[in-house]
């Protein structure tokens, strides 16, 4: 086993493969920083997107989505808003089969629905993410506030608006014979037997290619022969599957879900401990509160992880998104604010091994 010990940020189709890496294999991901996320843009199409408003990504300082906009503050401190109706035509089309906003089976799970500008929401779900928040707290790396009824209301419409709306695509899609088998529910010794009589080559038919691959390369990191390749594509195996090995279509995040990993869609934003809208104390380069880059600080000051995986920006392909194993909080602060676009996070886990 590796003596590293990761803190992983991710969206919540990544967040739900760093626990099926957990759930299956001895994976060194010690605790998972979850987003709220309600899709993400093709990287290719949102350059041609800002091509027809004169735009191109290196005029961008930071993206944000509210309101109805995708609004997008430009190195010359001006703001354009995009409206999303029209932004919705780069939508990466997975996106619309998935019903999780808030990340459920990460320990926190951090965004900005609910809160003040300024502010963070963070919701607690497990009893490490609560001793993070704690000690946190306790050493003033943040402050917090309690989350109110109102908060509450918004946060759970909008999750559920998400829900419904693609459950609708989900039951769309299956009618039409392209399987989504991560809503489908099935005992965990039924997942088994389906696991243990398939391969890449399931993963290929079943997730790849009706378009239901997000891309995190969970496939690519845990095939122990290193056969499978993601470079700025879809998945790809050079050679064949070794005949007992079913591990990518084990830890992939549209294959059958475990019972105690699977989504309660009659629970807008899962199970948790507690819910606070917070603030930094340290930081103030990241996204809304500063949130994620300040958890990750605390974690690797207090030796609590060995090691952050995040996503950074190329620097020769602006926004271009990458994933990051690091221990150096320059890099976490260098790496603050969403990118809207999807990488293979956990290629960067290979160096571990």
């Amino acid at each position: 086993m590796s003596e590293r010990r990761i803190a992983m940020v991710g969206t919540p189709c990544e967040i739900m493969a760093a626990s099926k890496l957990q759930h299956y294999t001895d994976s060194p991901i010690d605790v998972k920083l979850g987003l709220f996320c309600m899709e993400n843009f093709s990287y290719k199409y949102f350059v041609n997107l800002l091509n027809e408003y004169g735009l191109k990504m290196d005029d961008i300082e930071k993206f944000r989505i509210e309101k109805g906009y995708v609004s997008l503050l430009l190195k010359t401190k001006d703001t354009i808003n995009i409206p999303l109706s029209n932004a919705k035509r780069i939508i990466r089309k997975n996106c619309n089969i998935c019903v999780e906003l808030t990340s459920e089976t990460s320990d926190l799970s951090i965004g900005s629905i609910g809160s003040e500008d300024g502010w963070s929401t963070v919701i607690v779900r497990t009893e490490k993410g609560e001793e993070i928040i704690e000690g946190a707290l306790e050493q003033e790396f943040i402050e917090a506030k309690d989350f109110t009824e109102s908060q509450f209301k918004l946060l759970n419409r909008i999750a559920e608006s998400k829900i419904n709306k693609n459950l609708e695509f989900v039951e769309r899609r299956e009618f039409l014979a392209r399987p989504v088998l991560y809503q489908r529910t099935k005992s965990d010794d039924s997942i088994a037997a389906d696991i243990s009589q398939s391969n890449f080559q399931d993963l290929k038919a079943n997730v790849i290619d009706v378009g239901a691959c997000v891309l995190c390369g969970a496939c690519e990191y845990a095939c122990p022969d290193s056969l499978i390749r993601i470079d700025d594509t879809k998945p790809i195996m050079k050679g064949e599957c070794p005949e007992d090995c079913h591990a990518c279509f084990a830890v992939c995040p549209r294959t059958f879900i475990p019972e105690d990993l699977r989504n309660d869609n009659s629970k807008p934003i899962g199970d948790y401990i507690k819910v606070f809208t917070v603030r930094s104390l340290k930081h103030t380069q990241g996204q809304d509160g500063s949130i994620v880059t300040t958890l990750i600080d605390y974690l690797l000051t207090n030796k609590i992880v060995t090691d952050a995986l995040i996503v950074d920006k190329q620097d020769h392909l602006a926004w271009k998104p990458y994933a990051k194993l690091t221990n150096a909080i320059d890099d976490v602060i260098k790496s603050g604010g969403t990118k809207y676009s999807v990488c293979p996070v956990f290629k960067a886990l290979r160096e571990v091994e």
